[in-house]
């Protein structure tokens, strides 16, 4: 390492929000620039600690201890170049990974670790400013056409290598746009919709073509696709999210959480003039303690609700890891993101029982705290005797994560066989029950974390490219099989 004491010498350090008041008024991303002289005594705190945990800690086994020298030593050229050896898309994990990588820095042990996402997004972010990011249009074609289904990050990786490979690859994507949840559900204050705009022209400067508005199933049938197309691969998400069925469901008011995120987004596209649910001077209440409640919590903010609060049905998480949960597992620890040091109120081990309105509007939300019960029986939440109350809200939000695949067409005139827990099953290869069909990202693993489905997206495209070819160069991040949740 460039400086072997370099941890020793300084403290973590990451670029500061900017001031809530001014980050509430617009949609742009919350960090203030980080100077690059800061960033690379960040990059120098990363140890000669021998075995590097961070690699492994990563889905995509990114080689960070080396683009952290590279930084270090300014050879910002040479570090772009190890990040892009394993990382189709670090714009995208820079803002968006939750950075299990961190998770497993081995001077997490007992200090701060590396702040390797940081220096991630800044190295990408300076190749783009510099114009080193350009089109790797292949050498040779193979004649070979491949079909991805979906435009999220798993399917744009996977549609990159394969198109890198020589192979003709058409990208199919149902909404109007493309990137899935990286355009419609990530918000604009977590990434800016220019960096998903940049990649997919370079995707098709190098070759690959793009049809959205198109649903396959619909608009183009399985049986067309299998005679045009010499193999398939499905990525298109874990969209059937989980509901909340008590009384008062069908009040107006109640919304899932991903039919209030897409109508902010596209105003930020231009498309529409007002978001078709606008939570300005309302009282808001987001069912769900995670990414996309918090989502939902900084889009709220930003509207102007009157007042927002984050409902949890888990206990409070310690501020500290748990002895039960040791160094390099990811920590299950208490955490604040841009949009709960913006404002609102987290409240935890509440369970919703009812939702109250007056002609069928939503008027209050009724719960009851609860007590997290584990015995041979399992796990299971209890409600606490005398603990009911009522919450006034105009605006419910369901952000309780996702089940799997919707049931589609798609997956129907496919044949395809789903295993257990109703994702696509299939095999070490990424290969379906059908043949020619494979399935990679959170269709077929579950939901996820965007770095699994690009770690998917570029292994499944490995072994499309070995079926079609016989053998395959394209780098492997993890075999299906060895891929396990979170």
């Amino acid at each position: 390492m460039g400086d072997p004491r370099g941890f020793m010498k300084h403290e973590r350090e990451l670029p500061k929000y900017r001031p809530r008041e001014l980050r509430l008024q617009d949609w742009s991303e919350v960090y203030q620039p980080f100077e690059p002289e800061r960033l690379r005594v960040q990059a120098s705190r990363c140890m000669d600690c021998g075995i590097p945990f961070c690699n492994d800690g990563c889905p995509l086994g990114n080689l960070i201890p080396d683009w952290n020298d590279l930084v270090y030593r300014n050879h910002w050229r040479e570090a772009i170049d190890r990040l892009h050896a394993t990382n189709n898309f670090p714009e995208f994990t820079g803002r968006l990974c939750p950075a299990p990588c961190e998770a497993a820095c081995v001077l997490g042990i007992n200090e701060d670790p590396v702040a390797i996402k940081r220096v991630e997004v800044e190295i990408i972010d300076r190749a783009w400013n510099e114009g080193w990011v350009r089109p790797q249009v292949p050498a040779r074609r193979t004649g070979r056409m491949v079909a991805v289904v979906g435009s999220g990050p798993a399917g744009l990786a996977a549609a990159q290598q394969l198109t890198r490979a020589g192979h003709d690859v058409v990208v199919f994507e149902r909404a109007d746009r493309l990137g899935g949840l990286l355009r419609y559900g990530i918000p604009e204050f977590k990434m800016e919709k220019r960096h998903l705009e940049r990649r997919i022209n370079q995707m098709e400067a190098e070759g690959t073509r793009f049809r959205a508005s198109t649903e396959v199933g619909t608009d183009v049938s399985v049986t067309e696709l299998r005679a045009s197309f010499d193999a398939v691969v499905l990525a298109g998400g874990a969209t059937q999210w989980r509901d909340l069925p008590i009384p008062g469901r069908g009040l107006a008011g109640v919304h899932q959480a991903m039919e209030y995120l897409p109508g902010a987004n596209r105003v930020q596209e231009g498309d529409l003039a007002s978001a078709p649910i606008d939570a300005h001077g309302k009282r808001v209440v987001i069912i769900g303690g995670g990414d996309t409640g918090a989502d939902c919590l900084g889009t709220a903010h930003r509207q102007g609700a009157a007042a927002v609060h984050q409902f949890e049905i888990m206990p409070q998480p310690p501020e500290t890891r748990p002895e039960a949960n040791p160094w390099p597992t990811w920590p299950n620890i208490f955490r604040v993101s841009s949009a709960h040091d913006e404002g609102g109120e987290r409240e935890y081990a509440i369970n919703t029982t009812e939702f109250l309105g007056e002609d069928g509007t939503l008027t209050a939300l009724r719960t009851v705290r609860v007590q997290q019960i584990t015995d041979d029986r399992g796990m299971r939440f209890e409600p606490i005797p005398g603990t009911e109350r009522d919450h006034p809200a105009e605006l419910v939000f369901l952000a309780m994560g996702f089940t799997g695949p919707e049931a589609s067409p798609l997956l129907r005139d496919f044949g395809v066989e789903l295993d257990g827990r109703g994702n696509v099953a299939r095999d070490d290869e990424y290969h379906t029950n059908v043949e020619g069909v494979f399935v990679c990202g959170d269709m077929g693993r579950g939901q996820s974390l965007i770095v699994w489905a690009i770690a998917e997206g570029r292994s499944c495209a490995a072994a499309v490219d070995a079926s079609l070819s016989g053998h395959s160069q394209l780098p492997v991040s993890i075999p299906a099989s060895a891929a396990p949740l979170r």
